[in-house]
């Protein structure tokens, strides 16, 4: 019955959403009225459009939001005869909790576990299940840990609170569509902005109580040590995860390479990290609340399991991937179900490493090699250019660029450290050594023997004609060819680029553009469309390519091509970009341009500043 009442509490909250649409449009109707007998009907018509415009809004998010339907997550169904320990678990679970047992398990990619139910009649009657388990659970945690993790989402389908689940999504994604399509100037806007705080706050407070709820069921069925211990893991889990993924997948990923077992990787990295994850796991957890969270702080839960009554149930410290036959297996055909390889070249782990490193440490020997090139006017830039300005007694003059703080002396000698990036990305191209997959610590470079190989001494070496053939001679002993080390992306690219602004209706050499602020160069985009829509135009441009692809289809102007930048007005921005080869690109900010992000101006100027330094 208690779900039944909140069922109805979330009905009558959206319904209420409406009925304060109704009554504004009942306001602006009244207001028409007015206006028209006290003025004429030119300035009505002016005034009622924005209003008349935002209440449309309404009714768009509403017919959207009924029409979507809530369809399971991508995920890998375990079938009963490929998992039956799995299933046997969970109906034990879901019978111990008095609650039917999920017509479907799916193993998903994030350190987390769900439940889901497609209900009908706004959630009072029940309808198919599904049980989502993340495959990083499994390969992490203990088998009483798991149980307790399953109880607690079992435990809430026996509180019937998966039966809100179609009513709360629905009610979301009218609030958000109607927000996302009023403007925000509309003064009607700022009405419905509020009652969708206010929605949102008791919604996330509801949810917050049945998490509550749930953890009931978790100590009752698993104990209080594995229910706690479960949780203190969970943070530590989606640290090592987002770890792995951004210090092992990710530079790889953008090189266009992929691996070819995720999971595998990821149990690897377990097993070699296992003491700092255990850290991890016995720091202090969070018990700071906030009324928009969903889940009440972790800290937060284990006081309140510490208050529970527990079953008498005994400690099951065995993996809990034993419970799946083949978790290899079930990894590998996750990971093509949910990860969209397009055109990326698959490689095994120790090959997707070497390749990763090497295509990033290319990205940055490309960087000096093209700074070279447009210093000694060549063409085909790489180690051989910058060997030759050493010997010139060159080097300083060139090195300045890198080192602004430095006389020519200084930046010579500073330039050790670039000079190696250029050494191993000629060693890696004479294939004489490679990169080395590590799991619990930083790739090793390494010779053909295996041997590590450091070639700092040997670039301190090469920055000094005194000591240039010293250097040469070791390189030619190692098997090291300089000539073989060019430039491989002739003009800097978009590639792995972040974007830290945009600022729609800006004139670039008087011609009105859209921009793009990355944290490698620009992207002008010509001939945008209307000024009235610049926000909502950002949003849809950076929501339909990658930011690469960006910057391939419109010009792309990368920062290591200009020289200096003139600032004469910072608000709004209007300066001068001096290039390479003497062109200027006049950029100015026009007062009616707008915005995406609140520092995309002072983002701006501070890359035109960093410029200037």
């Amino acid at each position: 019955m208690a779900a039944t009442y909140r069922a109805l509490a979330s009905v009558v909250m959206l319904i209420g959403f409406y009925v304060v649409a109704l009554l504004q449009l009942a306001a602006v109707a009244a207001l028409g009225v007015w206006l028209y007998r006290h003025t004429n009907g030119l300035v009505t018509s002016k005034l009622l459009l924005p209003l008349v415009i935002a209440l449309g809004a309404v009714a768009v998010g509403l017919w959207r939001a009924i029409r979507t339907r809530n369809e399971p997550a991508p995920g890998l169904v375990l079938d009963e005869r490929e998992a039956p320990q799995v299933w046997a678990t969970v109906r034990e679970l879901a019978t111990a909790v008095g609650t039917r047992a999920p017509d479907e398990i799916r193993l998903v990619p994030e350190v987390n576990a769900a439940v889901g139910e497609q209900s009908r009649l706004l959630g009072l009657i029940g309808g198919r299940r599904t049980l989502y388990v993340g495959l990083p659970l499994l390969q992490a945690m203990r088998i009483d840990q798991l149980r307790s993790v399953l109880a607690h989402e079992l435990g809430h389908y026996s509180g019937k609170h998966t039966r809100l689940g179609g009513v709360a999504y629905r009610g979301r994604l009218a609030i958000e569509g109607t927000i996302e399509r009023i403007k925000p100037r509309n003064p009607i806007g700022l009405v419905f902005k509020g009652y969708a705080r206010l929605y949102l706050m008791v919604d996330n407070a509801a949810s917050r109580r049945q998490e509550l709820e749930a953890d009931r069921a978790s100590v009752q069925l698993a104990g209080h040590d594995a229910a706690t211990s479960a949780l203190r893991s969970l943070p530590a889990l989606d640290a090592a995860w987002n770890f792995f993924m951004g210090r092992y997948v990710q530079s790889g990923w953008q090189a266009g390479l992929a691996p070819d077992d995720l999971f595998g990787g990821f149990a690897q990295l377990l097993q070699a990290r296992r003491e700092e994850i255990d850290k991890l796991r016995q720091e202090a957890p969070d018990r700071e609340p906030s009324r928009w969270d969903t889940h009440p702080p972790i800290g937060v839960r284990i006081d309140a399991m510490a208050q529970l009554p527990a079953g008498s149930v005994a400690t099951d410290d065995r993996p809990a991937y034993t419970l799946l036959a083949d978790v290899p297996g079930a990894g590998r055909r996750l990971q093509g179900l949910v990860v969209d390889h397009g055109d990326r070249q698959v490689l095994p782990w120790a090959e997707f490493t070497h390749a990763a490193i090497a295509a990033e440490v290319q990205r940055q020997a490309d960087g000096i090699y093209r700074a070279a090139g447009r210093f000694t006017g060549t063409a085909q830039p790489g180690l051989p250019t910058i060997l030759d300005l050493v010997r010139a007694g060159r080097l300083g003059e060139f090195a300045e660029q890198f080192f602004g703080d430095a006389t020519r002396r200084e930046a010579a000698v500073r330039f050790a450290g670039p000079m190696e990036t250029v050494l191993v990305n000629a060693a890696v191209r004479a294939q004489q050594a490679r990169w080395q997959l590590s799991w619990s610590g930083p790739a090793t470079f390494a010779g053909t023997g295996g041997e590590p190989l450091d070639l700092a001494e040997i670039a301190k070496l090469a920055v000094s004609a005194q000591t240039l053939d010293e250097a040469m001679a070791r390189l030619t002993k190692l098997g090291i060819d300089p000539t073989g080390a060019t430039v491989v992306q002739q003009r800097a690219t978009a590639d792995d680029a972040d974007v830290i602004g945009a600022i729609a209706n800006v004139k670039v050499d008087g011609v009105q553009h859209d921009l793009l602020v990355l944290d490698r160069g620009l992207i002008l985009v010509a001939g945008p469309g209307k000024t009235s829509a610049g926000e909502k135009r950002l949003k849809a441009l950076l929501g339909s390519a990658p930011v690469a692809k960006l910057a391939s289809a419109h010009t792309f102007l990368p920062y290591e091509e200009v020289v200096s930048v003139a600032v004469t007005r910072e608000i709004p921005v209007k300066a001068e970009l001096t290039l390479h080869g003497g062109r200027v690109v006049a950029l100015q900010e026009l007062y009616g341009s707008e915005l995406l992000g609140k520092q995309s101006r002072d983002n701006l100027l501070q890359v035109f500043s960093q410029i200037n330094e």
